[in-house]
């Protein structure tokens, strides 16, 4: 079963990055928003290219996907400097706004720990059903990129990075614990 052209609101993928959502110099930000071939909660599988067209007609006008908070269009916490398919998925890399005040209480839950998620807000132009009855995501108009509480993927990892030395040794004890931990396993 194809669907094509459907319309009406957008819809919403939550969803951790993988590779993580890196937060440097307080408010860039970076991460993945969607990893190809991975089915999240509602079913949904993004195929790889589902982005490429969107991406490619925002760039012909001149126009940037959007940044929001938990998907709300009346908060736009920042810009997307980079939005771009590669292998994994859609990679985004952008600046959290500190003269918005949602921007400001972004950084600081990113910072903190205390929000880890990306989700992608679009609408499907072109899927199918699998045997399994998921919906293959081939086509999708992005429209925005959210940072949100809670992911559609939840096996996937974020961290928040910082400058500051604390972070650098609290990561690094994370890593010797990580190492401790197999070791122990044998």
């Amino acid at each position: 079963m194809t669907v094509q052209g459907i319309q009406g609101a957008p819809e919403r993928k939550f969803h951790q990055p993988e590779a993580g959502l890196v937060v440097s110099d307080g408010v860039r930000v970076e991460g993945y928003a969607s990893l190809f071939g991975k089915a999240d909660q509602g079913g949904d599988i993004v195929q790889k290219g589902a982005y490429a067209a969107s991406l490619k007609r925002l760039m012909a006008v001149g126009r940037r996907v959007r940044m929001l908070w938990q998907h709300d269009p009346g908060q736009p916490i920042g810009i997307w400097d980079e939005v771009r398919e590669d292998a994994t998925g859609l990679y985004v890399k952008g600046r959290i706004l500190p003269e918005v005040e949602k921007g400001r209480e972004a950084a600081a839950l990113l910072a903190a720990g205390a929000i880890d998620g990306l989700s992608i807000g679009y609408r499907t132009l072109r899927a199918e059903r699998d045997s399994k009855g998921r919906r293959l995501l081939s086509e999708l108009e992005l429209w925005e990129v959210s940072l949100v509480t809670f992911p559609m993927l939840p096996e996937a990892r974020i961290a928040a990075k910082d400058d500051e030395p604390a972070g650098i040794w609290r990561d690094l004890a994370q890593v010797f614990d990580a190492a401790r931990q197999d070791l122990a396993r044998g």
